[in-house]
């Protein structure tokens, strides 16, 4: 994952409905599962029960890994105003071209003491997304794509492998350093030392129009991560991110294709941290 054109998104811990719904999905193919415990397959189509029931969207921080000169995808207030801040860096500069138009415009203020940037959009912003560059002060450059929506003040927190890597020579990573190992492992279909990789194909659910499994599964003895395979099998685009598929102990969720086409599949891959309820 060093790095691909989709950036994976890095969600705190949250827990919409729609995620509880996955969570639940997942979980009760997982109690179903076991043929010779009947208390398991009672809790497994309650979870499952739950999971046809939650569907409600929910806003959460974006914590987002990227590299230098990759795209960051992300979603801006289109009421409130948007904060950027680069992890273990600052802003040195943005880069972006005036519309000569108010109403196709947006603003740019840089906060010098941390050296975060805030973005806010005048009233009736006619462009559904926003564009510019950042230029780091340890000179690296992020080309941001922002969508507009929501009400609510929005936080985007980027972070780049490569500063961890520097900073990080002879310290024991942090559960967010860790997960973002394990995050380029699984892209790259690969087993990080400490960690046990199962290839599991556990029996698809739906959960609305989303059709949900469970492929594989790496376990370490602090965090785990599992790839799930989403087909949309509704009739109409479904747009995933974060709060769609986190369920509330994730500590990490990235997804290959976030606009999800009727018949289309893609896959996500979603870290939790071991004992968190």
């Amino acid at each position: 994952m060093m790095f691909v054109p989709v950036a994976p998104v890095i969600a705190p811990i949250i827990a919409p409905a729609t995620a509880i719904a996955i969570s639940s999905a997942v979980g009760g193919t997982a109690f179903i599962a076991r043929p010779l415990c009947l208390t398991s397959r009672l809790i497994g189509v309650g979870l499952l029960g739950v999971a046809l029931l939650l569907s409600a969207p929910a806003f959460a921080d974006q914590n987002i890994v990227a590299a230098d000169s990759a795209q960051v995808d992300c979603q801006a207030s289109a009421k409130d105003l948007t904060r950027i801040s680069l992890v273990e860096d600052e802003f040195a500069s943005v880069s972006k071209i005036a519309s000569g138009n108010a109403a196709e415009d947006f603003a740019v203020v840089n906060e010098p003491v941390r050296g975060d940037i805030y973005l806010s959009v005048p009233d009736g912003f006619a462009r559904p997304t926003l564009s510019f560059f950042g230029t780091s002060k340890r000179g690296y450059v992020y080309k941001f794509v922002c969508r507009i929506g929501g009400d609510q003040a929005a936080q985007i927190f980027v972070s780049n492998p490569a500063i961890a890597a520097e900073n990080g020579a002879g310290q024991k990573a942090s559960p967010q350093e860790a997960a973002v190992e394990l995050m380029q492992a699984m892209y790259a279909n690969g087993t990080p030392p400490g960690y046990e990789m199962r290839q599991r194909s556990l029996r698809a659910v739906q959960v609305g129009d989303l059709k949900v499994q469970m492929i594989a599964e790496y376990r370490g003895s602090d965090l785990t991560g599992k790839v799930l395979r989403i087909e949309n099998k509704g009739a109409k685009p479904v747009d995933l991110n974060e709060a769609t598929v986190a369920p509330g102990n994730t500590l990490a969720v990235s997804i290959a294709q976030a606009r999800l086409a009727p018949g289309k599949v893609t896959t996500a891959y979603l870290i939790s941290q071991n004992g968190r309820p």
